[in-house]
């Protein structure tokens, strides 16, 4: 397999449709294993709008890059009250991203 699957966490604002569902929320992203390049992206968002327009965000960025041009991207463009919730929770991801960057270095 040419990709592999890690998770970023954070908790959601009060006042969220999305917090009477989940406590946090969970984006998943789908790595290309050599690029490091979100294929995929998913999260618990409310609506399945919110979660589509977030995977199109997020695709095609390289982690490699670093998290900085990502987090800039959700904020210009994401507007909802989930916006701090969804770049700690890419954060989180991204921190997960270097440790098995890191991992497979020293293999």
């Amino acid at each position: 397999m040419n990709t592999y699957l890690i998770a970023g966490h954070a908790r959601l604002p009060q006042g969220m449709a999305a917090r009477t569902i989940y406590d946090s929320l969970t984006i998943t992203l789908e790595l290309d294993r050599k690029y490091g390049v979100i294929i995929h992206a998913d999260c618990t968002l409310a609506t399945e709008h919110a979660g589509q327009f977030l995977q199109q965000l997020l695709r095609g960025y390289c982690l490699k890059d670093g998290i900085d041009g990502l987090l800039d991207r959700v904020q210009e463009f994401y507007r909802g009250k989930a916006c701090q919730a969804i770049q700690a929770a890419l954060k989180d991801g991204y921190a997960q991203f270097e440790w098995i960057s890191m991992k497979q270095i020293t293999q």
